[in-house]
């Protein structure tokens, strides 16, 4: 069974990641939990616009 999350490592850069911290603390959620919330609306935003395409 695999697991539901898996751990990497990536590169940010430093005015994105204060931005971020900023957010995920105001929003009362870890920074892997807030970045996770926001590529996932990406995501949903990208499969939109691939639907109004077709």
């Amino acid at each position: 069974m695999r697991p539901l999350k898996e751990k990497i490592s990536i590169t940010i850069d430093n005015d994105v990641l204060e931005v971020l911290r900023e957010e995920a603390e105001k929003d009362e959620r870890s920074l892997s939990q807030y970045i996770n919330l926001i590529l996932r609306q990406h995501i949903k935003t990208i499969n939109e616009k691939k639907q109004d395409d077709h």
